[in-house]
């Protein structure tokens, strides 16, 4: 058989397309006409009865760009005829109706109902397929156009398409038309049997194929006409933010569940809310401390929390009595205003333990979690090894194991054995993540039963001493830190502490590990958050003898010679711009004129034939300095050095990459270093420096991010939403939106350069507007920050004259989510904490008491709980009342 492919396409000079054949051919496409590109192809219908494609394009730098999963599929073996040409439309990733082929609208949200089994003639030479993803219930598309077979326009018959998989299709037999012929889709109402509408646009026209067989039966002709042009009201959801840790119910042990979120899908539905936004859920298990409450430091991007299991679904009714004598204890952690981490995951444990004694016998037999083990096998062994070894060594860092240091599978193989005396220690950790998967897939697949997406994140790192690092250090810089630069929110940047991704081996074997995290992620959500998705464009990167991420750099980044200072008029003194700059000047500003005596015996050394001084080489680190400070008496005064000493050691101005190379510090105009330049020296440097950050590596960035979020996002089809917050480059707005990619809108963190707020009216609609996420403080206490500001907000964002209340009173809190319904973003997703600052009976009396995270502090301790219990939320009818109202006004249902 002879397939003729012509793909409705007008070129620019240089530009050209491929098809990719399901078989694995790979064919370059041939210019037919500013209309087509062409090719044909020979197949074999009996070796390939079914043949799917879709075109690649390439730009005129040769680089591709692959459409979204066009749904195209050739039923071959089932055709007579020995000849088929197909027209098609390019079908770009970042195109809006894409995003309803997504599995939140797939699966949720615009889940087809049957449909009648389609009735087609048995003699056809055309036939024509659409997409309409938005169309109402008693609605479907129609056919119409020039000639008596397309009903010569005649709105009150048109021809009727039937569902055909992802398709509406019609088959005509066109053999006694004349082409070309002018056609058009439109809208027929089902239920009052009238026409509704054409398709905005001009005509589309049906041609002879060029390679010949006009239409007389010698060759089936298939119209695939990619999206119908329906005008439509764009569809809006609106969604809660909330950590599973973070909720509260009755039955709760002291921390939010899994179970819980059984009765938080039946407030959201109550109140017409379509998404429940969660914080990552993954194991974050290290030390067994509270410092492991940091969600995104997970030990495994693939396991979850035991924290979140429910014992009293694990007991069941046989098991029941287990609990009685922790149901006191139960009371008591249930009744705290914040999570008490290390006593509520203690008393799971005991519990677990007792109850994998109870009931291993029967587990191991489950014919459903040895299906399930051999589905998830490659993370859940080394895993389970991992969290022994872990907890008989006392430590998760791998390099300090007594044996087992470097991953071997035939090692992990021989662990899981149950001949091994300790194989009870480590299959208990198989148990729990089998109940982990089954009470949170309980929870998902009831909040998809009520028309509730759920919402997942991914966390832009790994935990330096996690089980994927064990298993595959070679997949990640194991010499760097992720952090991010200096903002408004930490001054001196952020240090994840997070080894970075080493994307050159990544993509050796096409992105596996990111395509085994989104499989996995796939069991149980629709969509996901890509934390800190300026990552994929480049990397805030460390060095590891740092603290503090002021000593971070991008990477990549085009780095600047010695040449363009020497051209700039600069010059080059390599001690003066590589190596801290301290003087007695800085010493004085820096530590005072009491402690300069003191500091200079201790931690430095004069420079030779020089005024200035270096650090001794037991200081000359961050790292060092923390190691001394950690072994000093911790007061003022001590942390007063720690962080003076800091400061010297980031006094530079330029990080060497190699001998030529270099690359800028961040914020230099800062530093003394800066400061004490001679002026015109500062404002060339300056000029070099804005150069660096925010012009040259804009478009070198944006391939970086091309070369991996494509292939990521073509390996799910969930709905994906970068966090694209910081600074942001100038090209991460438009690979988003090419991409399809969800940005994220915050009211008090513009990105318009200059503004001091941004107004959700003026959200893209690939967008989630929010008024505060976890990092920040939510509207009540950021209200109170800064006097001048809410001041601002009140006369510019809200309209109001006069003086602002001092505090976030209740209708302006409402005032200020109602902007967010009503904006023209998709979603519009609020902090549960958000919402109920609006109800004054219902908020809590200090806002300060809802922050989830302070990024400043990387020891942060995230224990932040609802205050009311989830069964109250759903009996609050007049806050409930009013939410409701807000989604019906808003059209957000």
């Amino acid at each position: 058989m002879k397939i003729h492919f012509y793909l409705r396409y007008r070129t620019q000079l240089g530009e050209s397309f491929s098809i990719l054949l399901s078989d694995g051919r790979k064919i370059p496409l041939e210019y037919l006409s500013e209309e087509f590109w062409h090719v044909s192809a020979e197949v074999n219908p009996k070796a390939d009865p079914q043949l799917g494609y879709y075109y690649i394009f390439l730009n005129t730098d040769g680089e591709p760009k692959y459409e979204t999963d066009p749904g195209r599929l050739l039923f071959i073996g089932d055709m007579k005829t020995g000849e088929i040409a197909v027209f098609d439309y390019f079908n770009p990733v970042g195109a809006i109706e894409n995003v309803f082929a997504t599995q939140p609208f797939k699966e949720i949200f615009l889940k087809e109902k049957d449909h009648p089994i389609a009735r087609f003639s048995s003699k056809y030479t055309h036939i024509f397929r659409i997409r309409a993803p938005l169309l109402r219930a008693d609605e479907a598309p129609c056919l119409l156009g020039h000639g008596k077979a397309l009903h010569n326009w005649d709105s009150e018959a048109p021809i009727l398409l039937f569902k055909n998989g992802p398709w509406w299709e019609a088959r005509l037999d066109l053999s006694k038309e004349n082409l070309p012929l002018g056609y058009k889709y439109g809208v027929w109402n089902t239920r009052t049997l009238k026409f509704e509408g054409f398709e905005e646009g001009s005509n589309r026209l049906l041609i002879t194929p060029h390679h010949g067989g006009a239409g007389g039966g010698e060759v089936l002709t298939i119209h695939h006409d990619n999206y119908a042009r329906f005008s439509f009201h764009a569809w809006k959801g609106a969604g809660v933010a909330i950590p599973v840790f973070s909720l509260r119910s009755h039955k709760s042990w002291g921390i939010g569940e899994f179970a819980d979120m059984h009765p938080l899908v039946d407030w959201a539905k109550s109140v017409g809310l379509k998404l429940i936004q969660l914080l990552p859920i993954n194991d974050t298990t290290a030390s067994h401390t509270w410092t492991d409450s940091y969600p995104y430091s997970a030990v495994s991007a693939f396991a979850l929390h035991p924290i979140f299991l429910n014992v009293e679904q694990l007991a069941g009714k046989k098991y029941a009595s287990v609990l009685k004598p922790y149901l006191n204890k139960q009371k008591e952690l249930n009744a705290l205003d914040a999570v008490d981490y290390e006593a509520v995951l203690q008393t799971k444990w005991d519990i677990i333990r007792h109850l994998y004694d109870l009931q291993k016998a029967d587990w191991l037999k489950d014919p459903a979690w040895l299906e399930y083990y051999e589905s998830q096998r490659h993370w859940l062994a080394p895993y389970a090894a991992f969290c022994w070894l872990r907890d008989m060594n006392g430590t998760a860092d791998f390099t300090l194991w007594s044996s087992h240091k470097k991953y071997k599978a035939a090692d992990i193989e021989k662990l899981l054995s149950p001949k091994n005396k300790y194989y009870d220690q480590i299959a208990i950790h198989l148990f729990v993540q089998w109940h982990l998967h089954l009470q949170l897939k309980a929870a998902t697949d009831y909040a998809h039963a009520n028309g509730i997406a759920v919402k997942g994140d991914i966390p832009i790192g790994i935990y330096r001493y996690s089980c994927d690092a064990w298993i595959e250090p070679e997949l990640y810089n194991m010499d760097k830190q992720a952090g991010a630069p200096p903002d408004d929110f930490a001054e001196k940047g952020q240090n994840w502490g997070f080894p970075t991704y080493n994307w050159e081996r990544m993509k050796r074997d096409g992105f596996r590990w990111w395509r085994q995290r989104f499989g996995q992620m796939r069991l149980y959500f629709d969509a996901f958050r890509i934390d800190h998705i300026l990552g994929f464009f480049r990397i805030w990167s460390i060095p590891l003898d740092a603290v503090e991420g002021i000593l971070g750099q991008f990477v990549p980044a085009i780095p600047v010679t010695e040449q363009e200072f020497h051209d700039a008029g600069i010059g080059f003194n390599h001690s003066r711009l590589c190596t801290p700059y301290i003087t007695e000047r800085v010493l004085w500003e820096t530590f005072g004129e009491d402690e300069v005596p003191y500091v200079r015996e201790q931690f430095l050394e004069k420079k030779q034939n020089s005024h200035q001084y270096a650090l001794k080489a037991g200081f000359d680190t961050q790292r060092k300095v923390e190691s001394w400070y950690n072994g000093q008496v911790p007061n003022e005064r001590n942390a007063r050095l720690r962080d003076g000493l800091y400061g010297l050691i980031s006094n530079v101005l330029l990080f060497q990459e190699e001998k030529g190379k270099y690359h800028f510090r961040f914020g230099i105009e800062k530093t003394t270093s800066f400061q004490h330049l001679p002026d015109e020296v500062k404002e060339s440097l300056k000029a070099l420096y804005v150069n660096y950050f925010y012009r040259r590596q804009d478009d070198f960035w944006q391939k970086e991010a091309m070369e991996k979020l494509p292939e990521l996002k073509r390996s799910t089809n969930m709905l994906i939403c970068g966090e694209d917050l910081g600074m942001v480059p100038h090209c991460v707005p438009d690979v988003m939106k090419e991409l399809g990619i969800l940005s994220l809108e915050i009211q008090r963190m513009p990105k318009a350069v200059g503004a001091t707020f941004f107004h959700p009216k003026d959200a893209p609609y690939l967008a989630v507007v929010t008024p505060s996420t976890h990092d920040m403080s939510t509207l009540r206490g950021w209200w109170e920050e800064n006097r001048d500001l809410s001041q601002r907000f009140f006369n510019e964002i809200l309209g109001y004259e006069g003086k602002a209340p001092w505090f976030c009173e209740p209708w302006v809190n409402r005032a200020i989510i109602a902007q967010h319904f009503h904006s023209p973003a998709m979603w519009a997703i609020f902090q549960l904490q958000d919402l109920l600052g609006s109800d004054e009976k219902l908020r809590r009396e200090n806002p300060h008491d809802e922050r989830i995270n302070i990024p400043a502090n990387p020891k942060h301790y995230w224990r932040y709980r609802m205050h009311l219990t989830l069964e109250d939320l759903i009996e609050a009818e007049k806050f409930n009342a009013d939410i409701r109202k807000l989604v019906l006004e808003s059209g957000r249902n």
